[in-house]
């Protein structure tokens, strides 16, 4: 399911308080999933093929304490030249607020490719620049998840 960070689908904040919105909206569903327990936290580095250096006013992996390499995908796009992803991993006990700098990173799109999970792999938050995807263990989890955040939905039929 898809959570939208701002009302009204709105994907960037221009305020002190929008981004306090969100971080909230961010921080509570990861604590409901996550309150208490360790979660990975993993960040993407993105370095193409032709060895132009992609500066990033943001070092994903600086902004997830305590991360190390974990392992390197290739990727390779008709469209776009190919190269390789750089996935970092941390593990840590969640409660509210321990990763602020990276979700206003992930919200202002200066981190993609952001995941948190449980350590049995079962959960998955996905935060990106206008919301977050949450992958769920079963259907009535999703729905309690759901009906507990609905004004936060997409209107869209498809629920994007």
């Amino acid at each position: 399911m898809r959570f939208h960070s701002l009302p009204e689908s709105k994907r960037y904040a221009d305020t002190a308080t929008e981004y306090q919105i969100l971080l909230d909206r961010y921080n509570t569903v990861l604590t409901e999933l996550f309150a208490g327990h360790p979660v990975y936290i993993v960040t993407m580095s993105f370095v193409p093929d032709e060895g132009i250096e992609v500066w990033s006013p943001t070092d994903p992996h600086a902004l997830n304490p305590g991360s190390r390499p974990w392992t390197r995908l290739r990727e390779d796009d008709d469209d776009d030249p190919g190269g390789t992803m750089h996935l970092h991993v941390s593990e840590q006990r969640w409660k509210p607020r321990i990763l602020d700098p990276l979700l206003r990173a992930v919200a202002d799109d200066e981190c993609p490719g952001v995941i948190i999970m449980d350590t049995d792999l079962r959960r998955l938050y996905l935060p990106y620049d206008g919301g977050a995807d949450v992958i769920l263990t079963n259907p009535q989890e999703r729905d309690a998840l759901k009906n507990s955040h609905a004004d936060w939905l997409s209107t869209h039929p498809l629920g994007l």
